[in-house]
């Protein structure tokens, strides 16, 4: 393990807290001492308050933040000494620990201080850092882990059986520390949960920190248990993209709402789960008990969601009778899957949730594996692991992070995606929690949008095979399909029909009409597994009702188009799936409406072109954003009940009415 620490970057921060941020960053960017919001650090600092009493203020990280990128104000600044005189009480419920931490907080606005806050006041150190490094945890999850601890660290670390966090485990450490160390002790090993390093600089903590994780893994090298192997069989991902939303489909119904399926497409995921010994080494429990909030107790090995969720009811029902308290039993959905054709998989409500459940699993299988070469991989008892997953405090965090974003867990496809009427609904529909893939021909499309629920696909609608690429590349990302929106589509320089071309009028036909065709053909059985019933978003054109002079190759494509939505609403009303149809009049804010063709529409009408911009009954202008919000909404719940149906977005035209 590398020690970041550099002598001309430190004297850039003069004072104790600037010290504590740089340090926790540099802690934060190892993913192998810290993942996703895991560990905390602290500083000791006197201060002079505002009656000019000094006090001593405890600085620790607060709930939210991560390590990697903490700043001052991810730090709760709490009083020591009140920390301390809780230290000693005899027992002291969550509820009343958490009171407690946020009224002695000398700012209000900061962050709820960490659920071991006073675990580290009672460490005698000014700075004291926490991680949870995966060569320390492997060891101590392994057969005789404490006897393997005493033997690598001797009398350099103290030793704390596993307890589970918050008031109990400080009370332990408390007692536990004050009987056993001593002038050499230079860290803390939590048995299960993590290690902690601590001293009277920034520099002398971080420095402990690295080398005793260091100390670590040079054990696990010295017992060959290091380095992982990962076959390399050449396994490759068979399953097609329908088998893939259908598997979905069945989690989401474990779930009880839409959910996002992800293949991780990880070489060592496809390894590890085509092991013979899978089912024995993955099904012993998370590698630090924290993670079971993330990936739930153990892995679904294989599609068998409805055997999953019983054998969680059972677990949950013999845990729960251990306890103390009424306890709601969680969905039973997996949140990690291991199959031998999709690999590792990670489920989740959204991407940020599928990313940190994947890491912690990829860190996972290489624990796993070494442990297993240290004698066995043996993780915490069942009840250990339920006491942490049904914890109020941890549930609270969930809950907080919790949003009711109407298309959370659903993901929409949208094309020609990079610009006006398509890019617009991108934004609209990420605004209400969808994943999005979106296509368009014009490269832009993959940069476009700067959020990990999105994927843009570079895509020729009218290419049947780029078309099916691109539908396997969204599906092995989000999992399915649930809502369309067509939106791509070309309107050409007016022309009558006895100036246009058999060419000119097939290339707007291939576009507008044959490639929509195509891709519902292929997206069906996608959306025939949608949890909440497929829905699709006809873009049309007041065209349809209303033809217009100079456009017959336009506007006969979207009447054929409105009358394919209109055959598929009768088709596919038996699976549940709404097709509903849009029919803007000139927004104007889109690639279409170029100069030239803006010119020739207004003259057409005998009108300016600040006249026909606004040339309807309620004299207003046409925005991409008007079409695309109408577009979400129709795939929402509002519009239930509605299929077939032909909506303007006009502001009144006269002609259609």
């Amino acid at each position: 393990m590398k020690n970041f620490w550099s002598d001309s970057d430190s004297i850039k921060f003069i004072d104790h807290l600037a010290l504590r941020v740089y340090t926790s960053r540099l802690l934060g960017q190892d993913t192998s001492l810290v993942l996703h919001g895991g560990g905390n650090t602290s500083v000791k600092i006197l201060e002079t308050n505002l009656l000019g009493e000094q006090e001593e203020i405890l600085y620790v990280k607060g709930s939210g933040w991560d390590l990697v990128s903490i700043e001052k104000a991810g730090f709760s600044p709490v009083r020591m000494a009140h920390m301390i005189r809780l230290s000693k009480l005899d027992s002291l419920s969550d509820p009343q620990m958490v009171n407690e931490l946020k009224t002695q907080l000398t700012d209000a606005s900061s962050p709820a201080p960490s659920v071991e806050t006073i675990l580290h006041a009672i460490l005698p150190f000014q700075y004291v850092d926490h991680t949870h490094a995966d060569a320390v945890v492997t060891i101590t999850n392994t057969l005789n882990g404490i006897e393997k601890i005493k033997e690598i660290y001797g009398d350099r670390v103290v030793i704390i059986p596993y307890v589970m966090p918050g008031f109990d485990l400080a009370r332990d450490v408390d007692r536990i520390f004050s009987e056993q160390a001593s002038e050499k002790t230079e860290g803390m090993i939590l048995m299960n949960h993590g290690i902690f390093s601590f001293g009277e600089s920034a520099k002398e903590s971080y420095d402990r920190m690295i080398d005793l994780v260091n100390v670590a893994e040079n054990y696990l090298i010295d017992n060959s248990a290091w380095d992982v192997h990962y076959p390399s069989n050449n396994i490759m991902l068979k399953s097609n993209r329908n088998e893939i939303a259908l598997l979905r489909q069945k989690i989401s119904s474990v779930f009880g709402s839409s959910i996002l399926f992800h293949l991780t497409n990880s070489q060592h995921g496809f390894s590890f789960s085509n092991r013979k010994d899978l089912e024995r080494i993955a099904t012993r429990g998370p590698l630090t008990p924290d993670h079971v909030i993330r990936t739930k107790r153990i892995p679904m090995i294989g599609r068998d969601s409805k055997k999953y969720a019983k054998e969680y009811k059972v677990y949950f029902e013999k845990n729960a009778a251990k306890v103390q308290g009424q306890k709601k039993m969680l969905d039973a959905a997996p949140r990690v899957v291991l199959d031998s054709e999709f690999g590792l998989c990670s489920v989740g409500k959204n991407m940020t949730e599928i990313q940190i459940i994947s890491d912690i699993y990829e860190h996972t299988m290489d624990s796993i594996l070494r442990a297993e070469k240290l004698g066995g991989f043996e993780a915490l008892p069942d009840l250990d692991i339920f006491n942490l997953e049904y914890w109020d405090l941890e549930q609270a965090k969930l809950r907080k992070n919790k949003n009711s974003l109407e298309f959370e867990g659903e993901v929409v496809l949208i094309t020609g995606a990079a610009s006006g009427i398509g890019k617009a609904c991108v934004e609209s529909f990420l605004s209400r929690g969808s994943a999005v893939i979106g296509l368009d021909i014009d490269p832009l499309i993959q940069t476009l949008i700067n959020d990990k629920n999105y994927l843009g696909l570079t895509c020729d609608i009218t290419d049947e095979e780029a078309v099916k690429n691109s539908l396997d590349i969204g599906v092995f990302y989000f999992g399915g399909i649930d809502m369309v929106v067509l939106n791509a589509g070309i309107f050409p320089k007016a022309k009558k029909v006895s100036n246009l071309s058999l060419q000119e009028w097939n290339k707007v036909f291939s576009i507008n009409l044959d490639s929509n065709f195509n891709l519902l053909r292929e997206v069906y059985p996608l959306l025939k597994a949608a949890h909440n019933y497929g829905r699709v978003v006809f873009i049309g054109s007041k065209n349809v009702p209303a033809p217009g002079p100079g456009a017959a190759a336009y506007s006969s494509s979207k009447a054929a188009l409105n009358q394919l939505m209109r055959v598929l609403s009768m088709e596919w009303g038996n699976d549940g799936i709404r097709l509903n149809a849009l029919h803007p009049n000139a927004v104007f804010d889109t690639g279409i409406w170029t100069d030239d063709v803006l010119k020739s529409r207004a003259e057409n009408y005998g009108l300016s072109i600040d006249e026909y911009k606004s040339n309807n009954l309620l004299s207003v202008e046409i925005y991409s954003r008007d079409v695309s919000e109408l577009a979400a909404e129709m795939c929402g719940s509002l519009f239930s009940k509605t299929t077939a149906a032909q909506v303007p977005v006009d502001g009144g035209n006269e002609r259609v009415i």
